[in-house]
């Protein structure tokens, strides 16, 4: 079978009095599988958001190919549309219109009927709300009335940019559910976000963009795995001294930091094991590498604008 999205050598540069010639894509190549939960994670001008709208047949590449469920999304195909769901970055609903007229505008735009619009509404859980204009939703609603539109026509493949930034953790966890039924329903979903946790929860493969290039590709734990990272271990402080300190840490790092001895270890059943023995299990906390750690060896620590 065909993949969803297949892109290969893309390009785009943009010129400016000011800043000159920037490339924002510099030969971007990937490939995404039918079914699959893709994300693109990148700092700020890394180049995600256009990158997407590339794929999305929103922008014109100056070179290099996309092909999107076996077609060319450049120019306007018509045969894409109705297989194609588009959650923007900002979302601008029709002024006045409540969450389900705003649906049904989209439905009709489709072909579709009432039916589907109040079916979407119910979807994501806003069928209790369907008589509110879109302004008066919280900010959580109206990402669930973008996503609602995204999909009343039905698509095989749903973009996703930044579709949690701004909510709350509560709001947050509850699109990740929403989110997550999308896919499972055999819906391909692509992701752009910049919460890590998010990529690491719902990815089955995730692309780390930075400065208009493809830095890494692979599932989070296979990315997670190559970083090699030590364990850190953290118990309160005035349980060991420091000789028995080091003596634990045989070498590794340990320092001392805001009342805890902290430990980076590449063996920590065995350090877990004689910090029990030893009775300073007070104040535990283990923290393994997670995909946070990954992006900021790929793209480093510096401040983005």
């Amino acid at each position: 079978m065909d993949a969803a999205i297949e892109v290969a050598d893309l390009r785009k540069t943009y010129r400016g009095r000011r800043t000159g010639e920037v490339r924002a894509v510099d030969g971007v190549s990937f490939r995404v599988e039918r079914g699959e939960f893709f994300g693109i994670l990148g700092p700020n001008g890394a180049g995600k958001t256009t990158t997407l709208e590339i794929v999305e047949g929103l922008r014109k590449p100056d070179s290099g190919t996309v092909r999107l469920l076996g077609r060319s999304p450049w120019p306007h195909s018509p045969e894409l549309t109705g297989r194609l769901g588009v959650q923007l970055q900002a979302s601008a609903f029709f002024e006045f219109l409540t969450a389900r007229e705003q649906l049904e505008t989209f439905a009709k735009l489709y072909g579709e009927g009432r039916e589907r619009a109040m079916a979407m509404l119910d979807l994501v859980g806003l069928a209790d709300s369907a008589n509110v204009r879109a302004e008066k939703l919280s900010g959580g609603q109206k990402q669930r009335l973008s996503i609602a539109c995204s999909l009343v026509g039905d698509p095989e493949l749903v973009f996703l940019d930044e579709p949690t930034a701004a909510l709350d953790p509560q709001a947050r966890r509850n699109l990740w559910d929403l989110i997550r039924r999308i896919n499972d329903e055999g819906r391909t979903v692509v992701l752009t976000t910049h919460y890590m946790e998010e990529a690491e929860a719902l990815c089955d493969r995730v692309a780390i963009m930075d400065a208009g290039r493809i830095r890494a590709t692979g599932s989070p734990a296979e990315l997670i795995g190559s970083l090699d990272a030590p364990t850190r271990i953290a118990v309160a402080a005035g349980q060991l001294d420091a000789d028995r300190a080091a003596a634990l840490a045989g070498g590794d790092p340990v320092r001392e930091e805001d009342g805890r001895v902290v430990f980076e270890t590449r063996d920590p059943q065995k350090l877990l094991t004689e910090l029990a023995a030893d009775g300073a299990l007070q104040g535990l906390s283990v923290r393994t590498a997670n995909l946070e750690d990954v992006f900021l060896d790929v793209t480093g620590r510096e401040w983005r604008e």
